[in-house]
């Protein structure tokens, strides 16, 4: 691992630190600061010419700030003779314009992934996609890990019996990733119907499937943004009578008023993991927070070593 070196922004420095200690290396001096104009400023502190460089860095809130910071990352170790550079992109921001699904929009997705390889990556890292085929729109290799196996683990530590267990699909998107929670947890699915009523407004009407009554839900999805399709799921089920439920993500982005509409859900507990840091105002109660350094640090040091990943890729479906 001597030739391994490994950076962090400033986007989640503490899954940085997390990931450093897994690989038992420490993380990498690097300044980064802004220019009295807000340009970012960047520079690489130790010498890693020839070495293999991994930089750290979800695109997360602020996105545009934690994407430039990326982007003049890679330029500064392409330019200070890195040997190969890896992105490690725990949660991609603008994934979620991923086509044109009307006229005079842009691909977003597309457009970040060509700014990401021009500047030099030769490779990324990322976890829980939006929409898988967003690995297509890279130039460069993509190592697409699931945060699946980690909050699986956290379930299955509950031992809910399965007779009293139901995982519920928010929309009809999701019924995949919850049928492959229920491979791993046992149980049966239940679907909720979500009625779109404007680009801004859902409405969830009713629950297909398993009935809920007296069960101990739990729905996963693979990010929460304003909270309003898994808020508004949830209010279902308790009309439906649940006796708990349980709400799963990837990466919690929890933006607007995401955090007022989970304090009010009656949630049980709210599970998520590091790939995006929370302040102190967002962390609820009931909030459990796993790490998914463990599982970049491994294939971190699996693609260090030209090791097959392949076994880190326990997709949920």
């Amino acid at each position: 691992m001597t030739d391994l070196k490994l950076f962090s922004g400033n986007a989640n420095p503490e899954l940085g630190q997390r990931i450093a200690k897994y690989l038992g290396v420490p993380l990498g001096n690097i300044s980064l600061g802004t220019f009295p104009d807000s340009e970012i400023s960047c520079k690489i502190e130790e010498d890693i010419r020839g070495r293999d460089v991994y930089l750290i860095q979800p695109t997360c809130p602020p996105v545009n700030d934690n994407l430039m910071q990326l982007l003049v990352m890679i330029d500064s170790c392409k330019r200070a003779s890195a040997e190969r550079v890896t992105a490690v992109i725990p949660y991609f921001g603008y994934a979620r314009q991923d086509r044109k699904d009307e006229g005079r929009v842009p691909i977003t997705a597309k457009l970040v992934a060509n700014l990401i390889a021009r500047a030099g990556a030769d490779r990324v890292l990322t976890m829980d996609l939006h929409a898988a085929q967003i690995q297509g729109f890279f130039d460069v290799p993509v190592d697409h890990l699931y945060a699946a196996p980690v909050l699986n683990e956290h379930f299955l530590k509950q031992n809910i019996p399965s007779k009293d267990l139901v995982i519920a699909s928010p929309d009809a998107g999701s019924i995949k990733r919850s049928l492959g929670h229920v491979k791993r947890l046992g149980g049966e699915v239940a679907i909720i119907d979500k009625r779109r009523t404007s680009a801004e407004e859902t409405v969830q009407a009713n629950v297909i499937g398993a009935p809920v009554k007296d069960k101990i839900v739990l729905m996963f999805d693979d990010m929460i943004s304003t909270a309003g399709s898994i808020c508004g799921a949830a209010k279902v089920l308790h009309d439906r009578g649940a006796r708990e439920i349980h709400v799963a993500t990837s990466h919690a982005v929890l933006c607007g008023p995401a955090v007022e509409r989970l304090e009010a859900a009656n949630l049980a507990s709210i599970v998520c993991t590091d790939s995006i840091p929370l302040s102190p105002d967002q962390i609820l109660p009931h909030t459990k927070i796993l790490s998914i350094a463990p599982l970049l640090g491994e294939a971190v040091k699996r693609i260090h070593r030209n090791e097959s990943v392949s076994r880190l890729f326990v997709s949920p479906v």
